[in-house]
C-alpha cells in the first residue's frame, strides 16, 4: 500500500471511529458475546470449507498484495527496451548476467528460456501456462475472502438470533433483557464491518493486483518474445507502448535513444545518435 492510500485510509478510520464515539456511549459499542459468536462462527465455517493450508496461503497473498508493490508497466517497458538494446549490442548471451537482478520472477523465468534458446512458441507455451497457473491461484485466495466477506454478516445475523432468544428467555427480569440486547444488535454491527470494511475490500485488492501482475507479465511476454526475434527495438517500442495510457507514452523514443547511447558508448566509446539509430534499424531490418 502506498502512502498516499496509507494516509487516506488512517484518515478515514479515525472519522469512522469518531463517529461512534459523538454517541458518548463507545464503551455500549464493545461486546465480547456479539464478538465471539461472529469470529468463531466465522472461523469454523472457513476451516470446514478450506484446508488450513489454504486459508494460510490467503492470508499471506493478502499480505503480499498489500506489502509488495508491484512494478509500474512503465517501468517494466523501460527494463524491456534495456534488454532489447543490451541483446543486440552485447548479444543475447550476455542477458544471463541479468537473470539474478531480475526483480520479478516471472521475468528471470523469461530471461533463462531467452538465454537458453528456446524457440518462440515455446517461450509463449511456458510463460502463458505460468500466467494462467499464476491468474488461478489468486483467484483461490480472492475467492477466500469473497466467501469471508459474505458469511460474515449472516454470523452477525446468528449473534442477534442468540442475543434474541436471552432476551426472551428473561423477559421477567430487566437485568437480563439489558445483558442481551447488546447481543442482539452489536454482533449485526460487527458482520457488516468485517464484510464491507475489511474482507470484500481485501478480496478486491487481490484482484486489482492480480490483474496489474498479469499486465506487467503480458508485457515481458511480448518483449522477450521480440528479443528473440531480435525485432527491431523502435518496433518493439511501438509494440510496448500500446500497453500504456497515452500519458505514459510520451518520452519513449526518446528513453530507447538514451538506453542506446549510453550502451555503445560503453562498448564503443562516444558515438553519434546517428549511429545508435543506425544500429537499431540494422539489426531490425536484418531480423
Amino acid at each position: 500500500m502506498n502512502r498516499k492510500n496509507l494516509i487516506g485510509v488512517i484518515v478515514s478510520l479515525l472519522f469512522f471511529v469518531g463517529s461512534f464515539l459523538l454517541t458518548g456511549a463507545a464503551a455500549a459499542y464493545w461486546n465480547v458475546a456479539a464478538f465471539l459468536v461472529v469470529v468463531s462462527g466465522l472461523t469454523a465455517a472457513m476451516l470446514i470449507s478450506y484446508p488450513v493450508s489454504h486459508v494460510r496461503n490467503a492470508f499471506t497473498v493478502a499480505k503480499n498484495a498489500y506489502a509488495n508493490g508491484h512494478a509500474s508497466a512503465d517501468e517494466i517497458v523501460h527494463t524491456l527496451l534495456d534488454l532489447s538494446v543490451r541483446s543486440k549490442v552485447d548479444g543475447v548471451l550476455s542477458l544471463e548476467r541479468t537473470e539474478a537482478e531480475a526483480t520479478s520472477s516471472f521475468l528471470r523465468n523469461a530471461l533463462i528460456l531467452l538465454v537458453d534458446n528456446y524457440k518462440e512458441e515455446e517461450i509463449r507455451d511456458t510463460l502463458n501456462a505460468e500466467m494462467s497457473f499464476f491468474n488461478f491461484r489468486r483467484q483461490q485466495s480472492e475467492r477466500f475472502f469473497q466467501t469471508m466477506a459474505r458469511m460474515a454478516p449472516a454470523f452477525g445475523v446468528a449473534g442477534s438470533v442468540i442475543g434474541l432468544i436471552g432476551l426472551l428467555m428473561g423477559i421477567n427480569d430487566t437485568a437480563v433483557i439489558l445483558k442481551n440486547i447488546p447481543v442482539a444488535f452489536i454482533s449485526t454491527l460487527y458482520g457488516l464491518v468485517l464484510s464491507n470494511l475489511i474482507f470484500s475490500p481485501i478480496a478486491e485488492n487481490i484482484n486489482y493486483s492480480t490483474r496489474a501482475e498479469l499486465l506487467n507479465q503480458k508485457l515481458v511476454l511480448e518483449g522477450i518474445v521480440a528479443i528473440s526475434k531480435e525485432q527491431n527495438s523502435y518496433k518493439l517500442e511501438r509494440k510496448l507502448t500500446s500497453f500504456l495510457s497515452p500519458s505514459e507514452r510520451e518520452g519513449k523514443v526518446e528513453t530507447l535513444r538514451r538506453i542506446t547511447r549510453d550502451y555503445v558508448q560503453r562498448r564503443r566509446g562516444p558515438v553519434e545518435l546517428a549511429d545508435t539509430e543506425e544500429l537499431l534499424k540494422g539489426a531490425g531490418e536484418a531480423a
